[in-house]
């Protein structure tokens, strides 16, 4: 009899071990919001990401500012469509005007993630203002040339031309990067220009041109190509004289800097060069 109770205490006792076992491997519930890291639900943003991408997945969304000067608009427009469908859920917004016009803003607190200058001085002074992310990089480059109507009615053939008396000649202001270039080169070839107007932006320049308001004006080799028919451009030597850097970079306020980064390797890359090369921009 003293053997079967001693039996059935050890059964008890065997049982009640298990038992505790089990519940120790179980462990204590995690508190609410306290999931390891890396775990989160999918389609939610990771701490800290300022794109706003799903954890884990490295994918972009969100909309990317981009202030750039005018000359960039055909080339930009192209490769900002071309960014938004490599890269579901992003948009790309453009804002083009001459590069003094568009640092002023910056400098101003405008909200831009990406500025893209057609000259180095304009870069500069954000740079020297605290205003940019890291350092800019250099993309391209350009050159002046003469464009006039496709009928050429002046008969404009070199630089020295451009100063016949009665000549309706426009170029940018010297503020602007085609301004300073069109400085430059008048330096060079020894000629004093009697412009008609100073525009803010090599577009304004064209467009006289091209509405017939002018004879010929000075814009980039680019601006003639993207006007098609509607314009002729004649090259001349002194345009060496002037050739303007196109640097880009992120803005020190951008609030997307993973999406500003991305669309400048895209700017900056094979794909990028390749369009740019398309239009007529040189490399830096």
């Amino acid at each position: 009899m003293s053997d079967f109770r001693g039996r059935r205490r050890l059964v008890a006792v065997m049982v009640a071990a298990g038992l505790a076992g089990a519940l120790s491997a179980c462990g204590p519930a995690a508190p609410a919001g306290n999931a390891p890291a890396g775990n989160a639900p999918a389609g939610t943003a990771a701490a800290g990401d300022p794109a706003g991408n799903p954890a884990g997945t490295g994918q972009l969304s969100g909309t990317v500012t981009v202030f750039a000067a005018a000359s960039l608009k055909g080339t930009f427009t192209q490769l900002a469509h071309e960014f938004e469908a490599k890269n579901p859920g992003t948009k790309v917004t453009l804002s083009f005007a001459g590069s003094s016009d568009l640092a002023t803003q910056i400098t101003q607190g405008a909200p831009a993630d990406v500025f893209a200058s057609a000259d180095t001085k304009n870069m500069a002074k954000l740079a020297d203002a605290g205003l940019l992310d890291g350092t800019a990089t250099n993309f391209a480059t350009n050159v002046l040339e003469i464009a006039v109507p496709p009928s050429n009615p002046a008969s404009i053939a070199s630089f020295d031309d451009l100063a016949k008396p009665g000549l309706k000649v426009v170029v940018c202001a010297s503020q602007v990067p085609c301004g300073a270039a069109a400085d430059a080169v008048e330096r060079a070839a020894g000629v004093t220009l009697s412009p008609v107007s100073e525009e803010s932006s090599v577009t304004d320049v064209l467009g006289k041109v091209t509405s017939g308001e002018a004879d010929a004006g000075l814009v980039y080799v680019t601006d003639v190509k993207s006007a098609g028919g509607k314009a002729k451009g004649i090259p001349f030597d002194e345009a060496s004289e002037a050739v303007n850097t196109y640097p880009i970079a992120t803005v020190r306020s951008s609030r997307n800097k993973d999406l500003a980064g991305a669309f400048i390797a895209l700017v900056a890359g094979a794909e990028g060069r390749n369009t740019l090369s398309a239009a007529g921009f040189g490399t830096p």
